[in-house]
């Protein structure tokens, strides 16, 4: 990766003791990370081995290392979580050094402490910080003999539900509970009331025992509208130690990251001087080495308070790259082999404005659940070059870990890929997001790009207005009810399917009879396309006639017919005429599902095809189904019980995320199908349920 701006990139950086880099790296994870990783290991002549997974056989970050290592089966705790086998492989395959990534053993002080004992070099911070910084509560108290301000909150050993309750009525509420060991959002429950602290405890404690095999919590007073702000520290073996400046993180769902930024929208230079200082402060107190990162809640007045510390590089590093000119991989790879940091912090500087949107299979419309599948149909906008002058308008920089027709599985992190972009300003930076989420193209799987894109237009985000519930409090803008499908939508999708029966009747051995093309002998077809859009029908009149085909929509005015013909086809690219109007888009046929890929905005239309379709029935009631693979881990009532409309039934446990089914609508619970423990499939049927 090079540098956008003019500052010294530290690729030309003069190294000291370069004599020590590391000639081979083996990469203790998978997907984008691992793929970013290998990329500046190339780029500075290091070679790398990747790990993998039987269910990562074919994946990108196998394809490019120099050599890979199948480690175990698919479930994470018998692959990526072997600490054993990992190290056993870089011994065998002679790697120097162990990068963790991040995610899985990046955070794990048994194996820093388990490389350094076989002469291994661990890319990551020394096992005490890790382990200083894994516990929050521990953190915490470290953090305020350091004099870096706190949360008020409860950060100590005692676990008792009575006990814990006590202290947070004793905070007031609304108060945040916290998995101790935690991160990414798992393990953390907002409490409101009193009444509601021990079911919120109870949950909270199950999911952290589920994520991080330790379920000890602390509680905080919840701060109202608070952003998320972290500082990016560095700091070497010689006891040098900087930041590089600030992320802005606020947008969040369910406490995970949605959209991140850099610098933090209306942080002046003295705020982020403060803040800069206290993250060295609190890196300099656990003897902290390499890429590490502070997070702070801020309020809206500017005051601010210690989160926690990730040791370990950031999902969202990528913006501190762009604004600043910097390979923070390279960095690491650097200070790991004993060097000291590249630059000091007078020489650091900033230059424009970088977003990154996480781009997930999930489904936003249904609590963005994960979504698994194959990619069947990916394209993406295309990345710049990264080596332009501050003059260019913007960059577009593509982090990934798959490519088309990989799958995502049930068994890691649903991500696609990072989206990151950098403009001279944040409204050129915000442009160039929009323009490039426009040009995504996902089929096979749900994603959040639509999602993405509203995230972006609306007025709360572009005009910086942000905090960590600006989701939930924006829900009714960036969840919109539904809307007829525009007629140009149908009209691409109507002339895929009409140009499909075309060349197969063209390409098949029949003669015109049993042709699907509409050809008659007198007169002309007439046909009805039944497209579904979300739940609602929209048929589209057909007429037939020599090269072209006459359309008949409620949208058009008086329901005359509109001349439709197909300009030009490439591939899934279709340009056609509707009337007076030339409209070009994508479509993607799976199946009886068209995928129209217009104006920028991702339409699924489902063709109900009349001669498939002629004996269907009603769907059968009563069944409540497992959204996908997952574990049941709570059953909230009992059979033969009646219940209300939206009572919660049972609680599953999927990707490490709880998930729980509810009554559709007030009725009697029949049968249970499943006991606590057991696992699911995708669309299994959970219980039988009655409706009153």
């Amino acid at each position: 990766m090079r540098s956008h701006c003019r500052q010294q990139h530290p690729a030309t950086i003069k190294p000291t003791g370069g004599d020590r880099m590391f000639t081979k790296i083996l990469i203790a994870n998978r997907g984008e990370i691992a793929c970013r990783v290998a990329a500046t290991a190339r780029r500075m002549g290091i070679k790398t081995v990747a790990v993998y997974s039987d269910a990562d056989a074919g994946a990108k970050h196998v394809a490019v290392c120099d050599e890979a290592v199948l480690i175990g089966p698919a479930a994470a705790k018998e692959s990526y979580l072997r600490a054993d086998k990992i190290i056993e492989v870089a011994l065998a395959s002679g790697a120097q050094a162990i990068h963790p990534g991040y995610g899985f053993l990046s955070e794990n002080a048994q194996f820093a402490q388990a490389c350094a004992k076989a002469g291994l070099v661990f890319i990551g911070p020394p096992a005490s910080a890790i382990s200083a910084m894994g516990s929050k509560s521990a953190a915490k108290e470290l953090m305020e003999t350091a004099q870096v301000p706190l949360v008020p909150g409860y950060h100590g050993e005692t676990q008792d539900a009575d006990f814990l309750q006590q202290q947070a009525d004793k905070i007031t509420y609304p108060v945040l509970l916290k998995a101790s060991a935690g991160g990414g959002g798992k393990g953390m429950r907002i409490v409101e009331q009193s009444a509601d602290f021990k079911a919120a405890l109870a949950s909270c404690k199950r999911e952290a025992i589920n994520s991080f095999g330790d379920d000890k919590v602390l509680v905080e007073r919840y701060l109202t509208r608070p952003r998320h702000i972290e500082i990016q520290v560095f700091a070497d073996t010689q006891g040098d130690c900087v930041y590089l400046f600030e992320r802005d993180c606020s947008v969040q769902r369910r406490h995970q990251k949605v959209l991140e930024e850099a610098p933090a929208p209306g942080m002046t230079p003295e705020r982020r001087r403060a803040m800069g200082e206290a993250a060295v402060a609190a890196a300099k107190a656990v003897g902290y080495v390499g890429a590490g990162t502070v997070e702070f809640i801020a309020n809206q007045d500017g005051s601010f308070y210690f989160m926690e510390m990730n040791t370990r590089l950031q999902v969202e590093h990528p913006v501190t790259e762009m604004i600043t000119g910097l390979d923070l991989v390279e960095w690491q790879l650097r200070v790991a082999s004993g060097e000291p940091l590249p630059l000091k912090q007078e020489q650091l500087q900033l230059s424009g404005h970088a977003l990154e949107a996480r781009i997930y299979a999930e489904n936003p419309d249904k609590g963005f659940l994960p979504s698994i599948g194959t990619l069947r149909h990916l394209h993406t906008p295309a990345a710049t070059e990264f080596e332009v002058s501050k003059s260019s308008a913007s960059i577009v920089r593509i982090d990934s870990g798959v490519r088309q027709g990989d799958a995502i599985s049930p068994f890691y992190d649903p991500m696609i890929a990072k989206l990151i972009v950098w403009g001279q300003d944040r409204q050129q930076a915000l442009a160039a997001m929009s323009a490039a989420l426009a040009q995504y193209q996902i089929v096979g799987l749900a994603s959040n790009v639509k999602f993405l894109q509203r995230l972006i237009a609306g007025k709360a985000f572009s005009e910086a207005d942000l905090d960590t519930g600006l989701i939930e409090r924006h829900h009714d803008t960036l969840f919109p009810a539904a809307v007829p499908v525009a007629i140009e939508v149908l009209a691409l999708a109507a002339a895929s399917l009409l140009l499909s029966e075309r060349n197969a009747a063209n390409n098949a051995d029949s003669d015109p009879w049993t042709s699907t093309d509409g050809w008659r002998l007198n007169g002309s077809l007439q046909r009805r396309l039944a497209f579904v859009d979300d739940g609602q029908a929209s048929p589209l009149d057909v007429t037939y006639e020599a090269g072209r085909w006459l359309l008949r929509h409620e949208q058009f005015e008086a329901q005359t017919f509109r001349q439709m013909t197909v300009l030009q086809q490439d591939g899934n690219a279709i340009e056609i005429s509707l009337g007076d109007r030339t409209v070009a888009g994508t479509v993607v046929r799976e199946g009886e599902q068209f995928h129209v890929f217009y104006a920028g905005s991702h339409y699924t239309l489902a063709y109900v095809d009349p001669l498939l379709h002629a004996g269907d029935s009603e769907a059968e009631g009563g069944r409540l189904t497992a959204p996908m693979p997952g574990k049941i881990v709570a059953l909230l009532v009992t059979q033969g019980e009646q219940v209300k409309k939206g009572a919660p039934l049972l609680i599953m446990e999927a990707m490490k995320m709880e998930h729980t089914i509810a009554a559709p609508t007030d009725g009697l619970v029949e049968e249970l199908l499943y006991a606590v423990g057991d696992q699911v499939s995708e669309s299994a049927q959970l219980l039988v349920f009655k409706a009153a």
